[in-house]
């Protein structure tokens, strides 16, 4: 025997003794445990709430805003300030540089952000670690080649010519649906965000900028020397788009003034309409701060209603750390936190109908969308109003995927006061399909691919196609409504997921990371669906996840798998995606293999507090390669009901699970 035989039969040895190890007791006691933690955690009214942590840019954003609006002396403000800059520097990259999400690469756009908001909030630029930063961003070609996003920012506060931008006429408001470029056309996220934007581009503000703050030393060549990128997909198509940029440069003079202005009101009107009370514009930060920047670029008085409660749902996103350190959330996840620990403590053996459940439903229930026709109307326009939004309140924009979700938990409690919500929720999920047979998370057919090759969408993520997670969630749940694999939607909607597995047997993950999130979503659906569980795209799925196991029993995917070239990247195993590996597993019908065992001995030795396994790497997706996200509660709940899942399916005759989550 040669020695490195020698070590893998050892090696196979070792894990062969360690899939012995989780026994039926330890994981009940674990169970019970993080079932009493959990529960502790709901909040009197029957909610969920964890933290939703996003990279630098938000923080700084917000510190970006505040001195754009130039109100930096208030004590609420000043209270502030210094916290959410020692978060800045405490999330700072060993490189010099901001990652966009734990222990990734440096990101220029981040780092340029995050400097400028640090040397707002009065960092010394000689300090150590502002050196290392602006070392970083000169060695990756200076602030000049951040994405649009920061451009625009910097160009708000003088920083680069408005030239450093695409043009993005604010007649954009007044063009026709059938135009190829239109609102109804890019996702709900977009269109949020570019209304307001749209209005700043045209006025060109500048930022109050008290203290006179600029990052001139971010620059390889003056600012109003350099050169900007406008082609950042590199295509022939990209080149087109950037031709009719300069064409609509050129031509802006001749903009009648009255029609701007006509403009200017409809994207005014469009913002107010959809400002969501405390919840703010879209629920989610960009939008707020593109909306209280434009009303501040228009004249509104400090206390406009308006303006004013686009601020304060701007505040209700800050958030404190225990070492005194504070933190901008990009939105808040209270649905999607609290259908998620419903399943995780439906599976854990908590009765349906007790109070815990009928409080959480109520909860739910006041915030079922019913009587407001969002923008997914534009493309669905005979469908019913239904579902929930992923925020508290965000009437314009129910997602589909949190939707799916909160059905299959109030039909899985058996929850008669929800019959009426679970039907109407299911006839609007099955109205918002799209032609190929997918879901996309907020929109029927939003797959205008040639709109991500304009300048201005370098970022990637202008739109919202069908998915195979989402899709996977809306299958599970009509499955177990009842629907059959012969119902024309869930037939369509199989024959979409199966088109979409990858070669190599996994699935995408669009909304979290990454294929082992997407092959746990299928996997669930097949089984919930029916298909055999012996057919050839479950083998090939069951055959990745197994190749993906780690050494100690666990899984982890890396945000870094986005890019091509390094889709199979893991630096460590996380109690996340360990769950989403093991249930995904199970649902093929794996309870029994040594996969699985070893899988479940890891989270028993995964160090946790009282509610969460301590899981510090990124698990969530905002935009792939762009945007990442750190669900704090996904090391909650998913690991409680992996664990859960795994106990009751080895104690039950029934091996097959009858769920789809």
């Amino acid at each position: 025997m040669t020695g490195s035989n020698a070590i893998r039969n050892e090696s196979a040895l070792a894990r062969s003794a360690e899939a012995e190890l989780p026994d039926l007791e330890a994981v009940d006691r674990l169970v019970t445990d993080m079932t009493k933690a959990l529960l502790g955690q709901q909040r009197a009214d029957g909610h969920w709430l964890f933290e939703l942590e996003a990279d630098a840019t938000i923080p700084a954003e917000y510190i970006f805003l505040q001195h754009f609006i130039g109100r930096i002396e208030t004590p609420a403000y000043q209270a502030v300030e210094p916290k959410i800059a020692k978060h800045l520097r405490a999330v700072q990259g060993r490189d010099g540089g901001w990652p966009l999400f734990h222990d990734g690469d440096m990101d220029l756009s981040a780092s340029v952000k995050a400097y400028f908001a640090l040397k707002l909030a009065g960092d010394d630029p000689d300090a150590a670690h502002m050196a290392r930063a602006r070392a970083a961003i000169l060695a990756r070609g200076g602030a000049a080649q951040s994405n649009v996003f920061t451009r625009i920012a910097l160009a708000l506060f003088g920083q680069v010519p408005w030239r450093a931008v695409p043009e993005m006429p604010v007649e954009i408001m007044l063009l026709p649906r059938w135009f190829p470029f239109h609102l109804s056309k890019v996702s709900y996220w977009s269109r949020t965000v570019i209304a307001p934007l749209l209005i700043l581009m045209d006025l060109k503000p500048q930022a109050v900028n008290p203290l006179k703050v600029s990052i001139g030393e971010l620059f390889v060549q003056p600012p109003e020397r350099a050169q900007y990128p406008m082609n950042a997909t590199g295509s022939p198509l990209g080149a087109i788009f950037a031709g009719i940029d300069r064409v609509l440069r050129m031509s802006d003079p001749l903009r009648p003034r009255a029609q701007r202005r006509k403009a200017i009101n409809a994207a005014i009107d469009f913002v107010k309409e959809r400002l969501n009370g405390e919840d703010g514009l879209g629920g989610i930060f960009p939008a707020m701060a593109n909306a209280a920047m434009a009303f501040h670029a228009l004249g509104y008085d400090w206390d406009e209603p308006n303006y004013r409660m686009t601020r304060e749902a701007i505040d209700r996103l800050l958030i404190a750390r225990d070492d005194d350190r504070v933190t901008c959330q990009p939105c808040l996840s209270p649905i999607w936190d609290t259908c998620l620990a419903a399943h995780a403590l439906l599976e854990a053996g908590e009765p349906g109908d007790n109070d815990s459940f009928d409080r959480a439903f109520d909860w739910l229930l006041q915030r079922e969308i019913t009587e407001v026709r969002g923008d997914w109307a534009w493309r669905r326009p005979n469908a019913p109003s239904g579902g929930w939004p992923f925020q508290y309140q965000n009437a314009h924009y129910p997602d589909v995927d949190d939707t799916a979700v909160v059905v299959m938990a109030m039909d899985r409690a058996k929850s008669e006061a929800s019959q009426g919500a679970v039907e109407r929720a299911a006839e609007w999920i099955i109205a918002m399909q799209s032609k190929n047979g997918g879901w996309g998370s907020f929109d029927a057919d939003n797959a205008f691919d040639y709109l991500n090759h304009i300048p201005f969408a370098d970022h990637g993520a202008l739109l919202d196609p069908p998915t195979a997670d989402v899709s996977a969630r809306c299958l599970s749940m009509l499955a177990q409504l009842g629907y059959g694999r012969d119902h024309t939607v869930v037939r369509r909607g199989l024959d979409y997921l199966l088109r979409e597995q990858e070669p190599d047997g996994s699935w995408y993950g669009r909304w979290g990371v990454n294929y082992v999130y997407g092959t746990w979503s299928v996997l669930s659906a097949l089984n919930a669906c029916g298909e055999d569980l012996a057919s050839a795209p479950v083998r090939r799925a069951v055959a990745w996840l197994e190749s993906r196991q780690r050494e100690d029993g666990g899984w982890g995917e890396d945000c870094a798998t986005y890019w091509a070239a390094r889709r199979d990247e893991a630096k460590t195993s996380t109690a996340a995606q360990t769950a989403w590996a093991l249930l995904g597993l199970m649902a093929a019908g794996e309870v029994d293999s040594d996969a699985v065992r070893r899988g479940v001995a890891f989270l028993q030795r995964f160090p946790r507090d009282d509610v969460r396994w301590l899981d510090g790497h990124w698990t969530g997706t905002g935009f792939p390669r762009v945007f990442y996200l750190h669900y704090h509660g996904y090391s909650a709940y998913f690991p409680l009901m992996a664990l859960a899942r795994y106990r009751n399916l080895i104690r039950g005759n029934e091996r097959r699970v009858t769920v789809g989550m």
